[in-house]
C-alpha cells in the first residue's frame, strides 16, 4: 500500500526531539523516565545471565573495546557493541517495558543505545534522560503508525522495526546532532529496520536479537549521521518508507498527531510477568479467580481463554503447539502456559518461566485442558484496552468467569514505586547483593540530581 502523505514526518519528529529540555518537562514525565531507566537496568542485569546473552557477550568480547558497560559482566566495549549485548540481554527475560497502541518494547531498544553512547561520551544524566524521552517518542510513534496487528500478520516484530528509529534519535541527541542531523539519522535507520517473528515456530533466540540489533543499529545510524552520511527524508512515510514496507494498514497521521500532548513515555506499561504482554490480562484474571475461590488445579475441568486477535498468532495459535511448549521461549509465548502456571503456583514471574516449570506435570495437564478463542468483544476495544478473559469450568459443574481490562503495570493500574525498587533488587541479585542493589536503585531514581551517570 502506498502512503500518500507528505514526507515531512521524520523532519517534524527530529525538530521536536531536538528541542526537548529536561528542566522544561513536567514532573510526571521526569519521574516516569527515571522509573523506566531503573526497571530496564534491572531487567538487563537479570537478562545478562541468560544462555542467549552469554553467546552475544562472547561475540562482543571479540570486538574492539571501549568505555560502554556490558551490563552484568564487569566489562566494557564500544557503544554499538555494548548496545547490542545489553538490548539482547534485557529482552531475554520478557520483562522489559511495553506499549499498547504500538505493541512493542521501547525501552529495550532505546535505553541500551542511549546508555552506551552517554557512557562513551561522558554525557550528563540530564542529557541521557532527554535522549531516552526522545527515543521513546519516536519508537512509539513509528510503532503506532505501523498498525502493529498488520505488521505481526506480515511476520514483522514491531520492536525491531520501529525501535531502530528511536534508538537512532536517542544516540543522535547524545552525539550532538541538530534537527537536520537527527533527520538524517532517521533516514539511515530506515535501511536498518528489521525484525522477523519466525522465532514463534521453534522457540529460538532471534526475538531477543531484534531488540539488541535495533539498539546497535541506532548507535551506528547516529554515528554515520554525525560523520555526514545522508539518509532519505521519507524513511518513515515516503513512497518506499517504513509504512509501505512493513504493514498493510498504515496510520501515517499517528507519526506526528498531537506531538508531545502527552509525551509517549507516559503511555508505557511495566511488565510484572515474564512473558508476552498479550498473556498478562489472562494471568491477572486467572490469579483473581484462584484467590477468590481457593482453587487448586485439580478443581478445573476446562479452561477457556478469550484472547485479542492482534496477539493470537503469538500466544494462542496453533493451539496444539501452545499447549505443549518445548522450552522457555515457547512458554513465554503460550497463553495456556501462562494461565496454567499462574493457577498452579499463584505466580508467573521468572521462576515460573523456567525449564522446570515447563516440565511440571501439573502445568502440562492443565494446558491440555485449555482452549483459546479470539474474542470480537475484546477486539472492539483494542488497542485502547489490551483486555483478556478467562472462563473456568469446574469439576463440580460451576463456571467461573473473569475479565481484565487493564493488567497490572498499565498506566491505569501502575506498579507502585516501592514495588519497582523491590523488583529491581530481585532482578539485580544475579550480580549485586541487596544493599548494593538498593543503593544503585536510589541513585537511578535520583539520576538527574547527580553530575555523572553511576558506574554500572
Amino acid at each position: 500500500m502506498t502512503v500518500t502523505r507528505s514526507r515531512a514526518a521524520a523532519a517534524e519528529l527530529a525538530a521536536f526531539c531536538a528541542g526537548l529540555s529536561w528542566r522544561d518537562l513536567p514532573a510526571e514525565v521526569r519521574e516516569r523516565t527515571k522509573e523506566l531507566v531503573l526497571d530496564l537496568v534491572g531487567v538487563a542485569l537479570r537478562g545478562s545471565v541468560a544462555e542467549s546473552s552469554r553467546s552475544v557477550q562472547a561475540f562482543v568480547a571479540t570486538q574492539p573495546g571501549g568505555s560502554a558497560s556490558v551490563l552484568g559482566t564487569g566489562r566494557a566495549s564500544g557503544a554499538a557493541w555494548a548496545a547490542l549485548a545489553n538490548g539482547t540481554g534485557a529482552h531475554s527475560t520478557e520483562l522489559d517495558d511495553v506499549t499498547r497502541e504500538s505493541s512493542l518494547h521501547p525501552g529495550v531498544a532505546v535505553i541500551p543505545a542511549a546508555l552506551a553512547v552517554a557512557q562513551e561520551r561522558g554525557s550528563t544524566p540530564a542529557a541521557f534522560l532527554e535522549a531516552v524521552i526522545a527515543g521513546y517518542e519516536v519508537t512509539m510513534r513509528a510503532g503506532n503508525a505501523l498498525g502493529p496487528a498488520s505488521a505481526y500478520q506480515r511476520g514483522f516484530h514491531p520492536t525491531g522495526v520501529a525501535g531502530v528509529f528511536g534508538a537512532a534519535v536517542a544516540a543522535g541527541r547524545l552525539a550532538g546532532l541538530d534537527a537536520d542531523g537527527l533527520t538524517r539519522a532517521i533516514g539511515i535507520a530506515g535501511t536498518m529496520a528489521s525484525g522477523s517473528i519466525a522465532y514463534v515456530t521453534d522457540g529460538s533466540w532471534t526475538k531477543r536479537l531484534n531488540a539488541g540489533w535495533a539498539a546497535h543499529a541506532g548507535v551506528v545510524a547516529a554515528g554515520l549521521a554525525a560523520a555526514g552520511f545522508t539518509g532519505p527524508a521519507g524513511a518513515l512515510d515516503g513512497r518506499f518508507g517504513l509504512l509501505t514496507g512493513y504493514t498493510d494498514a498504515p496510520l501515517p497521521e499517528l507519526l506526528t498527531a498531537d506531538l508531545g500532548r502527552p509525551l509517549q513515555i507516559l503511555r508505557v506499561t511495566i511488565k510484572p510477568y515474564a512473558c508476552c504482554r498479550y498473556t498478562h490480562p489472562l494471568i491477572d484474571a486467572a490469579l483473581a479467580l484462584r484467590a477468590a475461590h481457593g482453587l487448586v488445579p485439580e478443581d478445573i475441568a476446562r479452561v477457556r481463554l478469550g484472547v485479542l486477535s492482534a496477539g493470537a498468532l503469538l500466544i494462542a495459535e496453533p493451539i496444539e503447539r501452545k499447549r505443549e511448549p518445548e522450552n522457555v521461549v515457547d512458554a513465554q509465548f503460550s497463553a495456556p502456559f501462562g494461565v496454567a502456571v499462574a493457577l498452579v503456583h499463584g505466580r508467573a514471574g521468572l521462576a515460573e518461566h523456567s525449564d522446570s516449570a515447563v516440565a511440571d506435570p501439573r502445568v502440562r495437564a492443565l494446558m491440555s485442558r485449555t482452549d483459546c478463542v479470539r474474542d470480537p468483544g475484546l477486539d472492539a476495544e483494542y488497542p485502547a484496552k489490551w483486555a483478556g478473559s478467562v472462563e473456568l469450568t469446574l469439576r463440580d459443574g460451576r463456571v467461573l468467569r473473569e475479565r481484565t481490562d487493564f493488567a497490572l503495570g498499565e498506566p491505569e493500574n501502575p506498579v507502585p514505586r516501592d514495588a519497582l525498587v523491590e523488583r529491581f533488587v530481585e532482578l539485580a541479585a544475579v550480580t549485586l547483593d541487596g544493599a548494593a542493589a538498593r543503593a544503585l536503585a536510589a541513585r537511578l531514581l535520583a539520576l538527574d540530581e547527580g553530575a555523572a551517570l553511576p558506574p554500572l
